[in-house]
C-alpha cells in the first residue's frame, strides 16, 4: 500500500501506454506521474480519488487526468467482479510538431484541460469505453491514429465535468519528489502510532512552519488532513474484515474512539458503524 512516484515504462517507440485490467483492488496506491492518464472502469460501484477530489461512481467511469496529479487506482476496495483500461501518454506528447498542428487545437485545449481534472459521462463515457476495451488489439500505428480519434471525441464532448476548479499545478521537482516520498514511506510504516509534525519537520530537514507549507503545497491538505485520510482508508479495509470499530480505532493509529468516529464520517459520510454494517 505504497504511495510512491510511479515510474511508467512505455514500450520503445511508443509515445503511450495501454493497460487491460490492471488488478490493484487489494493495494492502496496512491501515486503520481509525469503522463498523463485515461482510466476507464466498469463496476458496480467505487471511489474516485484524484488530487483533493474524493467522490464515488455507479456502473462505470472516466476521467482524464492531468500530468502529476496525485491519485488513487480507481479499483481500491472493489470487491466484484469489474474491468478496467488505463491509457498513459508521454508528458511531452504535444511538444513537438503537433504543437504547431492546427487541426489538433482541440486535442491540445484537452490536455490543458487536465490540469482540473475531467470526468466524462453520457454516450461519452460509453462510446469511448467500447474503443479502450479493444484498442490494444490493433497493430501499433493502427493504435496511434485511434488515440488521435479517441482525444478528439473527448476534446468536442460536452458530457464533462471538471472535478477542480482551477488547475493543479504541477509542484513536483526532483528534490521534492524525494521528500515526498520519504513522507509517504514513513506514513505507510508508521500510521498506527503517533506521528507529530515535529518529527515530519526533522525527517525532511525543515522547520516546523516550513514543512507545513511544502506539505499543503503538495497535496493541497495539511499532513493532519492528510494522515487522517489515509488511516480512515486503512481503517476501511479492516472494519471490511473481522475488526470491530474500537479494535479498527487504535489499530489505525486514533488515540480515541470519539475522534475517530468524527474524522471516519467526515471523510466517508457515515460512522464506522454504520459502513461495516453495510
Amino acid at each position: 500500500m505504497k504511495i510512491v512516484l510511479e515510474d511508467i515504462k512505455r514500450l520503445a517507440g511508443s509515445s503511450f501506454r495501454i493497460l487491460v485490467n490492471p488488478k490493484l483492488n487489494n493495494f492502496y496506491y496512491w501515486h503520481f506521474h509525469p503522463e498523463f492518464e485515461l482510466t476507464f472502469i466498469e463496476a458496480p460501484q467505487g471511489t474516485r480519488r484524484v488530487g483533493n477530489h474524493v467522490g464515488q461512481f455507479e456502473g462505470s467511469d472516466l476521467v482524464f487526468i492531468g500530468s502529476n496529479i496525485p491519485h488513487l487506482n480507481f479499483d481500491y476496495g472493489i470487491r466484484a467482479e469489474y474491468e478496467k483500461v488505463v491509457l498513459q501518454i508521454n508528458a511531452d506528447f504535444f511538444k513537438n510538431d503537433f504543437a504547431s498542428t492546427p487541426e489538433l487545437a482541440a486535442i491540445q485545449q484537452l490536455f490543458e484541460n487536465a490540469k482540473k481534472v475531467i470526468c466524462f459521462h453520457g454516450n461519452t463515457k460509453s462510446t469511448i469505453g467500447k474503443q479502450l476495451k479493444t484498442i490494444h488489439l490493433l497493430p501499433h500505428f493502427e493504435q496511434f491514429i485511434a488515440v488521435l480519434s479517441l482525444f478528439q471525441t473527448l476534446a468536442t464532448s460536452e458530457e464533462m465535468t471538471f472535478l477542480h476548479e482551477h488547475p493543479f499545478e504541477n509542484f513536483y521537482n526532483n528534490k521534492e519528489q524525494s521528500r515526498l516520498k520519504v513522507v509517504y514511506t514513513f506514513i505507510e510504516k508508521n500510521f498506527q502510532r503517533t506521528i507529530t509534525i515535529e518529527e515530519m519537520a526533522q525527517l525532511t530537514h525543515l522547520s516546523k512552519a516550513a514543512f507545513c507549507r511544502y506539505f499543503k503545497k503538495m497535496t493541497r491538505l495539511t499532513f493532519i488532513e492528510f494522515l487522517n485520510q489515509y488511516r480512515i482508508e486503512q481503517a476501511k479495509r479492516l472494519l471490511k474484515g473481522d475488526k470491530n470499530v474500537t479494535e479498527t480505532c487504535y489499530e489505525c493509529g486514533f488515540e480515541s474512539v470519539s475522534y475517530f468516529n468524527r474524522i471516519f464520517k467526515k471523510v466517508v459520510g457515515e460512522n464506522p458503524l454504520e459502513f461495516k454494517k453495510k
